[in-house]
Formats: structure tokens, sequence, C-alpha cells
């Protein structure tokens, strides 16, 4: 029964991911497909398991603090909670109202090492990027390929999806300083063959250099259904 209501879920989200991919997705010029190839990783690569953690965001909070003339004493105060992980209880010096204080003091995910390394299990040519399976990547990436001259990623469930880019990440509250990067959105589902995927893949270049390769989604294969997350960092070589 719930590998029959994800097929459905699959189906219906479908038709609204093409719809929308229809007109949105553009080939990529020759510029980008060098450097989708060059972030790519090599045969072997190592790379850092990294996963995603809480942290309290300050940057919009001191801003505002600061621009209204609160008591820099009690920013500072909230700012050592927040490095902690902690959110400081709301102190009127900071000269804005509690329902800003807690608008502005919010919980956003940042990316954090797990400590453990790897080397990346794939096979690559001129062609494409074959992505394989080892201990610390739960079969996520295993059977995604990618093509190196178009650019199109393709899962074992039999689905494809051309990449769109990814801008620069300019905010200064962003959670990760992208200089650039890559996403695929891949979804579509075969309620005969029981196979259908719903997923999403980020190959992004950090300001520090690092790339970040991040996939997510739900599969199914031979109505087999398995979700998974898997985010590595290494940088290019």
């Amino acid at each position: 029964m719930k590998a029959a209501r994800t097929l459905l879920f699959l189906a219906c989200s479908a038709v609204l991911v093409w719809s929308q991919a229809a007109d949105g997705v553009s080939p990529l010029t020759a510029g980008n497909v060098s450097r989708l190839a060059a972030l790519l990783p090599l045969p072997g690569q190592s790379a850092t398991l990294l996963e995603k953690r809480p942290s309290l965001s300050t940057v919009g909070l001191q801003t505002r603090v600061l621009r209204v003339g609160g008591s820099p004493e009690a920013l500072y105060q909230v700012i050592v909670s927040a490095s902690k992980g902690v959110r400081a209880p709301y102190d009127p010096r900071l000269g804005i109202t509690e329902e800003e204080y807690k608008q502005y003091l919010v919980f956003q995910s940042v990316l954090a090492s797990t400590g453990r390394t790897l080397r990346l299990p794939l096979t690559r040519d001129s062609n494409r990027v074959m992505f394989g399976n080892t201990s610390g990547l739960n079969g996520v990436l295993d059977g995604v390929s990618i093509n190196l001259r178009t650019g199109e990623m393709r899962g074992p469930e039999g689905y494809s999806a051309l990449p769109t880019l990814v801008p620069p990440s300019t905010a200064p509250d962003r959670v990760l300083d992208v200089r650039s990067g890559f996403q695929w959105k891949v979804i579509g589902s075969d309620a005969t063959a029981g196979n259908g995927v719903k997923g999403t893949l980020n190959l992004l270049e950090l300001g520090s250099g690092q790339i970040v390769l991040n996939y997510t989604r739900t599969s199914m294969i031979n109505r087999k259904l398995t979700e998974g997350e898997i985010i590595v960092g290494y940088y290019e070589r």
C-alpha cells in the first residue's frame, strides 16, 4: 500500500514538474558544460562526508539592533548563546520588540563535517561519470550517471533530467557561500514496472573552493521503496 501511494504521488508530481521544466530548462553553453565536467569528481576522489546541523543565524538581528541603537552588551550575550546553539531569553535592552527578536533569531541548517572521509566510487571517461556505491554512501548515488557532453543526469530508475544553473549566493545571511553550481530535479514513475523517483541533485562550488555534491531522493525500483540523502565535500584536482 505504501509503495502504491508513493507511485501515485510521484506520478502526480511528474505532471507538474514536466510542465514547469519544459519552459524552464535551457541547454548549457559550452563553457557551462566544461565547468560542470571540472566540478564533477574523478575516480577515487577523496571526499568528506558532510551532514546538516541546526545553527542559529544572528546576522539579521545584529544589523537590526545596531540600526536602532540597542545595547551592544545585550547583543553580545545573544551572539555568545547562539554560537552554542542556544536561543537566549529576550532582553528589552536590544531595542526591538520580543516579536521582532523571535523573527530575527531563527534556526537554519548548516553543513558540517562528520570527520569521515572516503574514496568516491565512480567510473569516468570522456562521455560520462557513473557513480557506484561504498560504505557510507548508503546506495544513494549508486547507478546515477551524468553525461559530460550534455549535462543530462540519469538514475537507475530509468528517468533523466537536465541541469539548471545555480546563481551565486550574495545574501549576507546565506547558509552556503555558493560561487556557482548546477541542480538537477528528476522525477517520474511507471506504475506497471513499479519504478519511480523524486530527487534533487546539487553540485555546488563554494567560495572556499570546496565542491559539495548533495543528492536527496525517494526511489522505487521493482516496487522496492528507499529514501536517502548523501552530502560529500571535496576539492577540485
